[in-house]
């Protein structure tokens, strides 16, 4: 029994099912049409590789086909859109070797492709009970239960079983305060932007303590649903996923900083009171990204206080366990949290499907995937918090060093962009960490 229906459950889902293992997901949204939000997520060749193994294969091409076009450039900007770096990424073409850029909304749909046998709507979590006889309880809100061998917590951030099972187990304020923004693709924004910008991964490094990332998401359709490419047609038009999808080509325009540089009540603001605020923060940036803000969708843009998880020492195994923001919430820092879930995930669908085999017990299965997730997890817990300003404790806020940060970030990307073994290191640094394979 997986509580939440979100990338890493599902993904584990998909693996399970695929190797004939019994398995529910209970998910709280009333449908796949619910809890759509659109913005970006990373794919990087962990949560590749993770999705190659769960997914049935045709539904991996799905995926890849769904994806938007993969980012050219890692640039490194200020607020007057001045380029302190450029760095040429690797193109997409590896299906596994790769950094994908999907909307989350679409990933959604992708991942409920084929699991109408297996997902639940309309399912809140309460609590559970563990019985004598190995099997445990799931309740719900709407007072309906279920029994099954295993409960894995995949319910997120707040998540419910943690919250029962892990009672000491904390999420901390990270200290950071950001906004969000999605920006139709038109013509107007498209003019706005550099080739380099359009087709890259963009940091802002902005005066004043702010902080901010630009993301161009096109994707293989056009803004009537169809095929931009004829090559792309068959598979798009067999997958139902963009029935319930009205992702089309936007701009992703955040920006973030600690919790002093934005007024009282922001995280509690909505609408075009949210984007008043970003552009109030940002009065100093160059007039063609204020614009973006200023185009935005203001039902799309919302607020965010960061959290992040506090560690635990390793817990006595049982027939409970946990996965992704569950257990190791992290800040974007990294942009590895989805990929950590889904790293979760195809492991934990190992040591199951192992165990399901007869080739382990059931909890010495669960113990061994504890044992090695809870270290890799809770290491890049720490790495999120050590990069790109996601503490609030981060010198690049403070005013008596963060001109002082200021200066040091962008002459290090700078250095980094203009010599080739420097660029070289970082990109083997940034890809090895990432889980790329050597191309060699």
């Amino acid at each position: 029994m997986i509580i939440g229906g979100g990338t890493g459950g599902m993904c584990l889902a998909h693996g399970l099912k695929r190797a004939g293992v019994e398995v529910a997901v209970y998910e709280r949204y009333g449908s796949r049409s619910d809890g759509l939000y659109g913005y970006r997520v990373g794919i990087d060749p962990t949560g590749n590789r993770a999705l190659k193994q769960c997914l049935p294969p045709e539904l991996f091409d799905t995926f890849v086909a769904t994806c938007a076009r993969g980012p050219r450039h890692f640039n490194v900007l200020t607020q007057s859109m001045h380029a302190t770096a450029s760095i040429p990424l690797r193109d997409d073409s590896d299906e596994v070797n790769s950094e994908r850029s999907v909307s989350r909304s679409t990933l959604r749909q992708v991942l409920f492709t084929g699991m109408e046998d297996v997902v639940r709507f309309g399912k809140e979590f309460t609590h559970y009970e563990q019985h004598e006889d190995g099997t445990v309880t799931a309740y719900f809100a709407d007072g309906t239960t279920d029994t099954g061998d295993v409960l894995i917590a995949a319910d997120g951030t707040r998540s419910k079983v943690r919250e029962q099972y892990l009672p000491h187990a904390q999420i901390k304020d990270a200290g950071i305060t950001s906004i969000a923004t999605k920006t139709a693709l038109t013509p107007e924004i498209r003019a706005l932007l550099t080739d380099e910008m359009l087709n890259g991964i963009n940091l802002i490094f902005a005066t004043k303590g702010l902080i901010g990332m630009l993301h161009v998401m096109e994707f293989k359709w056009d803004a009537d649903g169809n095929p931009k490419n004829p090559a792309d047609a068959a598979l798009l038009d067999s997958w139902n996923g963009l029935q319930f999808d009205n992702t089309r080509d936007y701009v992703n325009l955040s920006v973030w900083s600690s919790h002093d540089h934005f007024p009282e009540g922001t995280v509690d603001q909505r609408g075009t009171e949210l984007i008043a605020t970003a552009l109030e923060v940002t009065r100093n940036w160059h007039p063609n990204l204020r614009r973006i803000f200023e185009l935005s969708d203001p039902e799309a843009a919302f607020p965010l206080r960061i959290s992040t998880s506090v560690p635990v020492e390793p817990w006595k195994t049982t027939n409970i366990t946990l996965l992704g923001d569950a257990i190791h919430t992290m800040t974007p820092g990294q942009g590895v949290g989805a990929n950590t879930a889904l790293r979760d995930a195809a492991l934990l669908c190992r040591e199951l499907v192992a165990a399901a085999h007869g080739e382990k017990s059931l909890l010495s299965a669960l113990a061994d995937y504890e044992a090695e997730m809870i270290p890799y997890g809770f290491a890049r817990v720490a790495d999120s918090l050590d990069n790109n300003g996601t503490s609030g404790d981060d010198p690049l806020y403070k005013p008596g060093t963060g001109r002082l940060a200021l200066f040091a970030a962008r002459t290090y990307f700078s250095l980094t962009s203009k010599i080739p073994a420097l660029r070289r290191k970082f990109l083997e640094d940034l890809y090895t960490y990432r889980g790329a394979e050597d191309p060699a």
